[in-house]
C-alpha cells in the first residue's frame, strides 16, 4: 500500500502485485473483460481507515457544499452514460438500452438525494409537550461515519447507488464492495467520483469474493447496506452482530401481479411479460407469479402467451434480453421448471428445452402446485407462473402466502388502492409495473425474507444517519421533578396536571 501527499492510505490498484487477482467475464461470450484485485482483510481495513479520515472534512462541507460536489459527479455520469453502460453490458450481458435505463435512474436518484438531504436531515424544532414546556426540543440527523455497501450483480449501478448516493448526501464516507461478477462497474463508479471530486476521497472500492465482503462487515464500518440473497443476508447480519454494527438488508422477492376482472388486460399482459422477462428475469422486484380472476383468465392467458412467445434471448443487439449472468443460477432455473412440470404443471410457453446456457428462453407455466419451487422460491430467470383465482380476495391471500414481501403489482380500475393496502409488501405498483423504483422520493425495501430497512426517499436518507435529540432549557419552572431537592408536593401536582390535560 502507498501513502498520498495528504497521508491517506491508498488501496492498491487492480494492477498491484500485492494482491491476487480475479477475472471479470462477459457472460455472453466467456471473454475476459477485466482483472481486479482480491483485497485482503488488511487492505479492507486500510480502505475503511482512509475513508474515515476523509469523512470528517466531507461532513464539514455541509449539505450545500456536498451537493456542489455530488452535482459535479452527476453531470459527469450523465455525460458518459454510454461509457458506463458499455461496462455494464460487458459484465452482465444485458442489452445496451437496459443498461442505459439503469443509469437514467441512477442519475435521477443522485440528483434527488443531493437536493433533498438538507430538507430531510437538518436540525428542526419539535414540540416540547406540556410537562417540558420550559425546554426547547430539536432533532437532527447526523452521519454515521463510514458506510459499507455490498452490491449485487443484476443491477450493478442502480441498486448500490441507492445506498451510495444517499449515504454520501447525508455526509458519510462509503466503502463499496461490488459483486465479484461486476467489479468493473464498481471500479468505474469509484474512478468517476474520484475524477469529479478529487479533493474528497470518501468513496472507496474493495473487490473480491465473499471473504472480502466478510472483511468489510468486520472492518469497523458504522453501518452495512447489503443487497443479495436471503441466505447471504443472514450471514452478513450474523457477522455484523458480533460488533453490533447496524445493517440494511435488501434480499430477494417472489413478487406477484394481480389481475382483477375490470383490469386493462392488454396493459396487464404487457406489464406481466416485461416484469417477468426483462433483464432475463434477474430482477428482485420482477414479476414471478400472476393471479388472474377467472372471469378474464382465458383472454389474459392468451395475451400473455402470445407476448412471451415472441421474445428471444441473445447476445446480439436485437435480442430482447441477455444471458443469465451468474452461471450457477441456470441450475436453479432449470430445477424450478422441472419440478413444476413433474408435479403436474403445464408449460404454455417454453419448457425443459428452454434452458440453453448461458441463455434461457421465456417460460410461462400454469397449474403449478402452491408448494412447488417455482411458486415458493425466487427463480430469478425469465419464467412466470400464471394461476386462475376465484376473485381478488383469493389473489391477495395467495400473494401474501409467501415468506417474501418485496414488491407487488395490481391491475384494477376500481379497487387498485384498496388491494395495494392489503398486500404484505414494501412496495406496490397499481396499473403499472415496478414504477416505484423510478420515483426517487419513495422508500424502497421489503418485509419478511425480503429484508428490512429502506433505500431511496427521505427514509433512505435517514437510514444512513443517527438521529440526535437535544433539549435546551429556556427558563426555570417551579415544578422541577428532575431534582433531589424537589418539594414533596411536586410529583403530586404533576399527577394532577397530567390528569387534567391528558386524562380526558
Amino acid at each position: 500500500m502507498t501513502q498520498t501527499a495528504r497521508g491517506d492510505v491508498e488501496i492498491p490498484p487492480a494492477t498491484s502485485a500485492e494482491s491476487p487477482t480475479f477475472e471479470s467475464i462477459d457472460p455472453r461470450t466467456g471473454e475476459v473483460v477485466g482483472r481486479h484485485p482480491i483485497h485482503s482483510a488488511a487492505e479492507v481495513d486500510a480502505g475503511v481507515a482512509a475513508a474515515r479520515e476523509a469523512q470528517e472534512a466531507w461532513a464539514e462541507l455541509g449539505f450545500s457544499g456536498r451537493k456542489q460536489h455530488l452535482d459535479k459527479w452527476r453531470k459527469l455520469l450523465a455525460k458518459r452514460v454510454d461509457e458506463l453502460a458499455g461496462v455494464i453490458c460487458a459484465e452482465t450481458g444485458k442489452p445496451l438500452d437496459d443498461a442505459r435505463l439503469e443509469l437514467v435512474l441512477v442519475i435521477d436518484h443522485l440528483h434527488w438525494a443531493a437536493s433533498n438531504a438538507e430538507k430531510v436531515l437538518k436540525r428542526r424544532k419539535v414540540s416540547s409537550g406540556v410537562l417540558m414546556v420550559n425546554q426547547t426540543a430539536t432533532v437532527e440527523y447526523l452521519p454515521f461515519g463510514v458506510i459499507g455497501v455490498i452490491g449485487p450483480w443484476n443491477y450493478p449501478a442502480f441498486t448500490p447507488m441507492g445506498s451510495i448516493a444517499y449515504a454520501l448526501s447525508a455526509g458519510n464516507a462509503v466503502v463499496f464492495k461490488p459483486s465479484e461478477l461486476t467489479p468493473g462497474v464498481g471500479q468505474w463508479l469509484a474512478d468517476s467520483f474520484a475524477e469529479a471530486v478529487p479533493e474528497h476521497p470518501v468513496f472507496r472500492l474493495v473487490t473480491g469474493f465473499g471473504e472480502t465482503g466478510a472483511a468489510l462487515c468486520a472492518s469497523g464500518v458504522d453501518k452495512v447496506a447489503f443487497t443479495g440473497s436471503t441466505a447471504t443476508g443472514k450471514r452478513v447480519m450474523a457477522s455484523c452482530a458480533e460488533n453490533l454494527v447496524p445493517v440494511l438488508v435488501e434480499c430477494g422477492g417472489k413478487d406477484a401481479l394481480i389481475v382483477d376482472a375490470d383490469a386493462d388486460l392488454a396493459a396487464a399482459a404487457d406489464a406481466a411479460v416485461w416484469g417477468a422477462m426483462s433483464n432475463a428475469g434477474q430482477t428482485c422486484i420482477g414479476v414471478e407469479r400472476v393471479f388472474v380472476v377467472d372471469a378474464v383468465a382465458d383472454r389474459f392467458v392468451d395475451m400473455i402467451t402470445e407476448r412471451a412467445a415472441k421474445l428471444r434471448p441473445g447476445g446480439e443487439p436485437g435480442a430482447n434480453f441477455g444471458p443469465i449472468t451468474m452461471p450457477s443460477q441456470v441450475d436453479i432455473i432449470r430445477r424450478h421448471i422441472d419440478d413444476a412440470l413433474e408435479r403436474g404443471g403445464r408449460a404454455l410457453v417454453g419448457g425443459e428445452h428452454s434452458v440453453r446456457p448461458p441463455f434461457v428462453e421465456p417460460v410461462v407455466l400454469t397449474d403449478v402446485p402452491d408448494d412447488a419451487l417455482a411458486a415458493t422460491e425466487e427463480t430469478f430467470g425469465p419464467t412466470i407462473v400464471v394461476e386462475r383465482v376465484r376473485d381478488v380476495d383469493e389473489a391477495v391471500t395467495r400473494t401474501n402466502s409467501t415468506r417474501y414481501g418485496l414488491g407487488a403489482t395490481v391491475f384494477s380500475r376500481a379497487r387498485g388502492a384498496e388491494l395495494a393496502r392489503r398486500l404484505r409488501s414494501g412496495m406496490v405498483a397499481v396499473n403499472s409495473v415496478v414504477a416505484f423504483a423510478g420515483v426517487p422520493s419513495l422508500p424502497f425495501g421489503g418485509v419478511g425474507d425480503s429484508g428490512f430497512g429502506r433505500i431511496h426517499g427521505a427514509d433512505g436518507l435517514r437510514e444512513f444517519t443517527r438521529p440526535q435529540s437535544v433539549t435546551r432549557l429556556r427558563y426555570k419552572i417551579p415544578l422541577n421533578p428532575m431534582n433531589f431537592g424537589r418539594s414533596k408536593g411536586t410529583i403530586r401536582r404533576m399527577v394532577r396536571l397530567i390528569k387534567l390535560v391528558r386524562g380526558r
